[in-house]
């Protein structure tokens, strides 16, 4: 597993997907220039406008240089649908009225804005309803708080603790693994919260949507994938 950098894939069996934006990886010759805005996050929707991967602006570009996907851009209720030219046509304007709006990215010519959202032209799939069970997201679910003493710890400083023992039957579940620091890991040894007298600061449950995205929904630069998340429940495979 790669590091924050990496590309999150919602749920799709993804080998074809995969294949498209491997062949892609060639077009960065033309993004120059090592820019944060490469690493700014965008998130792929299907033909049919429904959210099917998160990937990085660099991925993203080379997908629009190809002509594999169009820019989604939500404006005031509406979706404006942009190809890649068209999309740098605007630049000027989006710099001069809305600079702060955007991540951005320099090539040998010019700037250019950082799509929020694009749009595969030739591919429907839908994406599967299950979140990975990992340590990222089970951190991202519990925003790096110790489930135990209700305080918030960088990951290096955090565990995951299985709430009934492995010993007593515990299962590697959603609902049976939390984060916990190492003091109140050590506290709580083999046994249960009763049996330690401690309280979980919520019950551990699924997530319906991976966690790494409702974190990033909370950023108003992304609020524009809310119009595509916010009803749905989707897995986020980090890749």
């Amino acid at each position: 597993m790669q590091g924050d950098a990496a590309e999150h894939g919602i749920g799709l069996p993804g080998h074809i997907l995969d294949d498209v934006l491997a062949a892609s990886l060639s077009e960065d010759a033309a993004l120059t220039g090592a820019s944060e805005g490469l690493n700014a996050k965008v998130l792929v929707l299907n033909r049919a406008f429904a959210a099917v991967r998160v990937v990085s602006a660099r991925r993203a570009f080379c997908l629009l240089v190809r002509n594999i996907a169009e820019v989604v851009q939500v404006q005031d209720g509406a979706y404006l649908n942009y190809d890649f030219e068209s999309w740098c046509e605007i630049a000027e304007l989006q710099k001069q009225f809305e600079r702060d709006s955007h991540d951005w990215v320099r090539t040998m010519r010019s700037e250019i804005a950082v799509p929020r959202i694009i749009r595969l032209l030739g591919y429907d799939r839908l994406p599967a309803q299950m979140v990975k069970l990992n340590r990222r997201n089970l951190f991202a679910r519990d925003r790096n708080i110790c489930q135990y003493c209700g305080r918030h710890f960088p990951t290096s400083e955090l565990s995951i603790d299985h709430v009934t023992p492995r010993t007593q039957g515990g299962q590697d579940t959603w609902e049976n693994l939390v984060c916990a620091c190492i003091r109140c890991n050590a506290r709580k040894g083999g046994r249960t919260p009763e049996q330690a007298g401690m309280k979980l600061v919520r019950r551990p449950i699924r997530p319906k949507r991976n966690p790494l995205v409702t974190l990033r929904l909370g950023s108003e630069k992304y609020r524009s994938w809310k119009a595509f998340l916010d009803h749905a429940y989707w897995s986020v495979e980090l890749r």
